[in-house]
């Protein structure tokens, strides 16, 4: 997860990624951040992140972010 973290303050550096719960819906995260997250998270972690995997909920926190991918691996 720190990995993850790390990428979250390259691409927007101003958050607490630790504490912070919504970051699509507090606006912390726009439409070209997470997909510029994504593909460093395909890129990072080895995984492909369909379409229908890319909406709000899990994205609004680096748990919900985590447990995205660790689904996506389980599921390779």
């Amino acid at each position: 997860m720190e990995k993850l973290i790390e990428i979250l303050e390259e691409l927007q550096p101003e958050v607490d990624y630790e504490s912070c719960e919504n970051l699509v819906d507090g606006r912390y995260l726009d439409s070209l951040t997470i997909l510029a997250l994504i593909s460093e998270i395909e890129n990072n972690f080895g995984v492909l992140v369909p379409a229908v995997e890319i909406i709000p909920s899990n994205f609004n926190s680096v748990k919900k972010i985590w447990e995205l991918i660790e689904r996506l691996k389980e599921e390779e």
